[in-house]
């Protein structure tokens, strides 16, 4: 498949590591321009592109850039992409130590992929918020292993989230359905799935266990 990454940090970087060994074509882009992107470019065969070049074309698009930088993102940045292509949202609001007070999430009670949806005026599926960037790299399993870690997948979008898990499936872990968007607060930071690493059944009890409370750490 041709999948768009838009952000090159811990995230990013390392699903182009992955996706690439796969035999997936990946554009990625930064905030910095395609020129510093070189040693990543040479490590992968990924090919580096400007934002607003990278979900050209692309089935999937990766969006992973801290949450405040989201309404900075070129305008109609999902125009070019596929027909029906998948989003993924991996944010994360962090107000305190990142963000700043995002009013929508604040005031209006959004969902952070709520919030991002409307910002990239496409719908998203909520991944790899949680998950630890090493473990990108490093804890990938075969299916049916024991150890094979689930991820928590939500979206509106029956037909991008199937895309999305299948993907995530390639890629060597599990995943559980966490429902649309408006559920995707069960799996937000300060949850007891975020960051967890087990299997299905330890994720699904986590999702079901959050409280719809935003902890005080993660309040703006």
């Amino acid at each position: 498949m041709k999948i768009g990454i838009i952000g090159a940090g811990n995230i990013g970087g390392n699903l182009t590591r992955r996706l690439t060994a796969l035999g997936h074509d990946v554009y990625v882009a930064n905030s910095r321009g395609p020129e510093t992107l070189a040693a990543l470019v040479e490590e992968t065969g990924a090919k580096a592109v400007r934002a607003d070049e990278a979900a050209r074309g692309a089935e999937i698009v990766v969006v992973t850039v801290p949450l405040k930088a989201v309404p900075d993102l070129p305008a109609g940045l999902l125009d070019g992409a596929a027909e029906g292509a998948a989003v993924i949202d991996t944010g994360n609001y962090y107000p305190q130590q990142r963000d700043g007070r995002i009013a929508g999430i604040e005031d209006e009670g959004l969902t952070e992929s709520r919030w991002t949806e409307r910002q990239l005026g496409h719908p998203v599926i909520k991944a790899f918020n949680g998950t630890f960037a090493q473990d990108i790299l490093d804890r990938h399993r075969p299916a049916g292993d024991p150890g094979r870690q689930a991820i928590p997948v939500s979206g509106d979008d029956e037909a991008a989230k199937t895309a999305v898990r299948a993907l995530i499936d390639e890629l060597g872990f599990d995943t559980v359905d966490n429902g649309g968007i408006d559920d995707s607060w069960r799996q937000q930071p300060g949850t007891p799935v975020y960051g967890l690493r087990a299997g299905t059944e330890a994720v699904r009890a986590a999702l079901a266990e959050a409280s719809p409370e935003r902890p005080a750490d993660f309040r703006g």
